[in-house]
């Protein structure tokens, strides 16, 4: 009925010949030759690490140096800015209607009551065709001014000593009508 399994065969592995492991460590016979240090190597590192040292401290002078120097043109930056501000103030103030007709009346000239055109095609005059009189219809000094620091014409010295003080008048007038620097904070008054 059943026929007997058929046994599997396997292979012969050849054997070995068995060897005693070697040993690793074996006693000292003498102490290891102790090796001099070489100096070169010591001076190499030292000069590394003081040209590294010197580079640092150069670094952080030329940013320290910056910092002074972006300080300096800031506050330049800022004076400027106020001159700037109060010169545009003034000019605003010269190139004012009522100025410009004060210096015009100072100067001989008169408005005119009517205006006359002139067609350019033929030579035609329309309009009343006669020069102004001497007698201005409009007055910009009188009643109709305005009473304003700002608009108010400079007063004409003598040239010689003017200029002298013009320039002398215009350093203190510069200083005394920018307002004081602001450094640390708000200013206060100086008390004694």
């Amino acid at each position: 009925m059943s026929a007997p399994a058929a046994a599997v065969r396997k292979p012969v592995r050849p054997v070995s010949p068995v060897t005693a492991p070697t040993r690793r460590l074996q006693p000292v016979t003498q102490p290891a030759v102790r090796r001099k240090p070489k100096l070169a190597y010591a001076l190499i590192a030292f000069a590394g690490a003081m040209l590294i040292g010197g580079l640092q401290i150069a670094l952080s002078l030329a940013i320290t140096q910056d910092s002074y120097t972006l300080a300096g043109l800031t506050s330049q930056q800022r004076d400027l800015s106020l001159r700037t501000h109060a010169l545009q103030e003034e000019l605003t103030g010269l190139g004012s209607p009522q100025v410009l007709a004060s210096s015009a009346a100072g100067l001989g000239m008169v408005v005119a009551g009517s205006p006359s055109y002139l067609r350019l095609s033929d030579g035609a005059v329309f309009g009343t065709g006669a020069g102004a009189d001497w007698n201005s219809t409009v007055d910009p000094n009188g009643a109709g001014a305005v009473s304003n620091a700002v608009v108010v014409p400079p007063p004409v010295e003598d040239a010689a000593a003017g200029d002298q003080m013009a320039v002398d008048d215009a350093a203190t007038d510069t200083a005394q009508d920018l307002p004081p620097a602001i450094t640390d904070g708000l200013p206060s008054p100086t008390t004694h």
